[in-house]
């Protein structure tokens, strides 16, 4: 392949993603979709393999690939076809995050996919904003969607998907708004085909697929080089790790790279969880690419050829749980995606050496009543490492969305923001520091229920080579009436008008002990010699 053409393929590829992004942001109705772009696009070969995609959230672009072909397993998908599923089964992550996907062919061959996942705020459950903290079983989490047509032949089946979000022993509490949303997932899709068609009819259909097989196989060979060398410069081929959830529940991996090639072994993590921390493979997989991504020191798309010198082995448990057909018997997974993954990526990132810990968590945080239902993620410390500290107040690893502006919450919703401010000394302290958490406090002036998800508020983020550990997280209502409910890592509170949420989230570990540290040391060492 000319190297030259080749990146300008690439970038025609990252083009059509992020042409479909923009039209799923401004046609989109949700906040969550629309200003805090909780929403991924990508373009995947004609074996649903994913090529490219747009700057969005790594915890959704990861998994397209697995969903992509599970759904086009199930569905014969032909010409002017939408499918849609959140069905963790089939490569979905969690029930709020939709994924619609779309064929696009050429002359009647399949030249590739188009898809998007958005997450929905509310999609129904036992409690507002579809992520419930004390669900038991997938059914008590939202409405399932299990892989189905959204449009037929270009025909659209809206009534089928509004009775379907109505109904149900949990439905959404905001209809309208999941449609219209809904609707901004198909728009970008079409977006897409459109694009991948004009750009086979530009240079030629077989000159496409030559070049998404090349771009494929050029993530394998960097992938390749790159766990050569990591061999090389760690001076061993095996590289364990052993982290924990907040509750205890273990994840554990052997990571052995030899020959320019890998097998990532998660034997020793917990079995399935009694709560909602379940994650499927598609989860660990986006969480595995993510971090093996990092190894490479170039700018390349994230795409799944980076997995093609890897091999993942996932027991059955919490990383891998089975999901029979009855949505009551399947476990709930909704903190899995958001939670899970992120610890996931902690314990390959310490197994590997890259960098300190950072927050681990995504703090999720929702609040709602009967008639609609908030969500957002809440940035934090990032972990420092070789040469660099950590960043502060961001998000990290697994997400990558905006936080809502104040002036749209207040407007939106009946909160008030009262604080939005960094944490000072949060972070690990070190020769090279971690980075600061955030302090977020929101006033309620009406009667709401609130749910929390989040880690590290009670194993803290490690630090490495001698570098502290960053603080752990803290959430709490102040009551209008006085007192104070201290929240765990996942739990839920009913509030009043005039309570007071306090969140402060983590900081990150740092890397290496501060010089003082270490003059210390010395100095402690001459004087007892």
């Amino acid at each position: 392949m000319d190297p030259v053409r080749l990146e300008l393929f690439s970038n025609r590829f990252a083009a059509i993603a992020s042409e479909m992004g923009v039209m799923l942001q401004r046609t989109a109705m949700s906040v969550n979709v629309k200003e805090r772009l909780d929403f991924s696009c990508g373009l995947l070969d004609a074996g649903g393999r994913l090529l490219v995609n747009a700057p969005h959230i790594p915890v959704h672009l990861g998994a397209l690939g697995e969903c992509v072909r599970g759904v086009a397993a199930e569905l014969e998908l032909g010409p002017g076809d939408v499918a849609v599923t959140n069905h963790p089964g089939y490569g979905g992550s969690h029930l709020p995050d939709i994924t619609v996907i779309a064929p696009a062919h050429v002359d009647g061959r399949l030249l590739g996919y188009v898809a998007n996942r958005a997450h929905h705020a509310e999609l129904g459950g036992i409690r507002p904003g579809s992520m419930p903290p004390k669900a038991a079983n997938l059914a008590e989490e939202g409405v399932v969607i299990a892989p189905q047509l959204l449009v037929q032949a270009g025909e659209p089946r809206w009534e089928r998907m509004e009775a379907l979000l109505s109904r149900g022993p949990s439905p959404s509490r905001s209809v309208a708004e999941n449609l219209a949303d809904l609707g901004a997932a198909v728009a970008a899709n079409r977006r897409g085909v459109a694009a991948l068609r004009q750009l086979a009819a530009d240079h030629g259909e077989d000159e496409v697929r030559r070049y998404m097989t090349a771009l494929y196989s050029r993530a394998a060979d960097r992938m390749e080089v790159a766990l050569e060398e990591h061999v090389r410069s760690a001076g061993r081929q095996s590289f364990h790790a052993l982290e924990r959830l907040d509750d205890g529940s273990p994840i554990e991996v052997e990571v052995t790279i030899e020959h320019g090639s890998a097998r990532i072994d998660f034997t020793g993590s917990a079995p399935v969880h009694p709560g909602n921390l379940n994650a499927t493979p598609a989860i660990v997989r986006s969480a595995a690419i993510y971090v093996l991504r990092l190894l490479i020191g170039v700018p390349l798309q994230l795409n799944e050829g980076l997995l093609e010198p890897v091999e993942i082995e996932i027991p059955r448990g919490m990383l891998n749980p089975e999901f029979p057909a009855d949505p009551k018997r399947c476990p709930a997974v909704v903190g899995g995606n958001v939670e899970t993954s992120q610890r996931v990526v902690d314990t390959l990132i310490r197994a590997l050496g890259l960098c300190a810990c950072g927050q681990g968590t995504m703090n999720n945080t929702l609040f709602g009543d009967d008639s609609f239902g908030y969500y957002e993620t809440v940035g934090g410390g990032a972990g420092a490492g070789p040469g660099f500290a950590g960043a502060s107040g961001v998000h990290t690893h697994m997400t990558n969305t905006r936080i809502t502006d104040p002036e749209v919450l207040e407007h939106r919703y009946p909160v008030r923001l009262e604080r939005f401010s960094l944490r000072p000394g949060s972070g690990g302290a070190g020769k090279f520091p971690g980075g600061d958490g955030l302090r977020r406090e929101l006033r309620f002036l009406t009667r709401q229920q609130v749910s929390v998800l989040g880690q590290h508020r009670v194993e803290r983020p490690f630090g490495v080579l001698g570098g502290a550990s960053g603080t752990v997280g803290r959430a709490r209502i102040l009551r209008a009436s006085g007192g104070v409910r201290e929240l765990a890592s996942v739990d839920q509170a009913d509030v009043e008008p005039g309570d007071l949420l306090v969140l402060e989230t983590p900081g990150g570990g740092a890397w290496g002990e501060s010089e003082q540290e270490e003059g210390q040391e010395a100095a402690f060492g001459v004087a007892a010699g």
